[in-house]
């Protein structure tokens, strides 16, 4: 039962998104417009110090207008590697540098609406190397024990949607080690 994508028009485009209006035709036939966002895929790292714990950011999205934790992550340029991303955009928001990378999960938040794709990994460690790049990026960068995480998803005080899948993930599939004892 699979939908027929019979052609895009593009309605608006730049570096970051495309949005595009597609003739689609359900199974029985029927054919409608259906919306679509179209984006560069996304990296993100979860960074684990057996000593510090979870480093995160917190940030105000002036989208929704709202604080929370999140996981450094961002845009995978071209010609990037997903890896290459997910630690370029950790140094950048944190100031310190990812070791030992391995995938933990990847997925399409909203796969009726748009083609972006988070990919996310796993840090076993890392090397500070001084403030982050953008001090815009965050109101602060802090290291957080595997149990306040935990709180900060019950709390709602992580409400940016890779970030929690991302850390549901991990909580999930014992990503965390020791440091979830």
């Amino acid at each position: 039962m699979a939908w027929i994508n019979h052609g895009e028009r593009e309605l608006y485009s730049s570096p970051w998104v495309t949005l595009g209006l597609a003739d689609v035709e359900w199974p029985d036939g029927t054919r409608f417009d259906h919306h679509l966002i179209r984006c560069q895929p996304a990296a993100g790292c979860i960074v684990i110090d057996p000593e510090r714990g979870v480093l995160l950011l917190w940030r105000h999205r002036f989208i929704t207008d709202t604080w929370g934790w999140e996981i450094p992550a961002g845009r995978v340029d071209e010609g990037e590697s997903i890896v290459d991303a997910a630690r370029r955009e950790t140094l950048e928001e944190t100031g310190w540098e990812p070791e030992g990378l391995t995938p933990l999960v990847d997925f399409y938040p909203s796969n009726g609406l748009s083609d972006q794709h988070f990919h996310v990994f796993v840090a076993t460690g890392a090397t500070h190397r001084g403030e982050p790049s953008d001090p815009n990026e965050a109101d602060r960068v802090e290291w957080v024990s595997v149990e306040d995480l935990r709180e900060a998803l019950r709390r709602g005080e992580m409400n940016e949607g890779l970030s929690v899948t991302a850390c549901c993930y991990a909580l999930a599939f014992g990503a965390f080690g020791d440091l979830d004892a």
